[in-house]
């Protein structure tokens, strides 16, 4: 599905300098793609390409739904990254979110750095984490509160998706 890819990487482009101009990744990007994903699967593919997309869809929910959830990330982070999964399916889509991971990562360290908030950053990675692993903390993160370093995430997601495409 070549064409499909060009399709993905235009709109990872326009959510990453949405993203980076108005912190928001627009509802009107990216849930069309994410329909647009399950009905191409499943009419090119039947059963098993709607299988594949809707598993490409459960595998972005599963890895990034509980850091949204708990207010480390967008939800238009989720929704991009739920679109992109339609399409590519699932196996993919791991790929995808590792190297979006690694490259958030980067991107964080040097925000914060640029910042001179390493260890604030940090703490507040540790926070996030231990929510994640069942820990209570008084201190629940949120991109909104105030002091809250975040960073336009859809860049990142954009080279996952790059990276995924070239590897594949």
């Amino acid at each position: 599905m070549p064409s499909a890819w060009w399709l993905i990487l235009a709109v990872v482009s326009l959510a990453a300098a949405s993203d980076i101009y108005c912190r928001r990744i627009p509802n009107w990007l990216v849930l069309p793609v994410l329909a647009a994903g399950l009905v191409f699967n499943a009419r090119t593919g039947g059963f098993a390409g709607a299988g594949a997309s809707l598993a490409g869809v459960a595998v972005a929910v599963a890895a990034m739904g509980p850091i949204c959830w708990m207010g480390g990330m967008g939800m238009g982070d989720l929704k991009l990254c739920a679109a992109i999964g339609a399409w590519i399916g699932p196996a993919q889509m791991l790929l995808v979110l590792v190297i979006t991971g690694i490259a958030g990562g980067i991107i964080a360290v040097v925000y914060a750095l640029r910042r001179k908030s390493l260890g604030r950053s940090l703490d507040g990675t540790a926070a996030l984490a231990g929510r994640l692993l069942g820990k209570r903390s008084s201190q629940r993160p949120s991109l909104d509160s105030p002091g809250a370093l975040a960073i336009p995430y859809a860049p990142a997601i954009a080279v996952g998706t790059l990276f995924a495409y070239l590897a594949g």
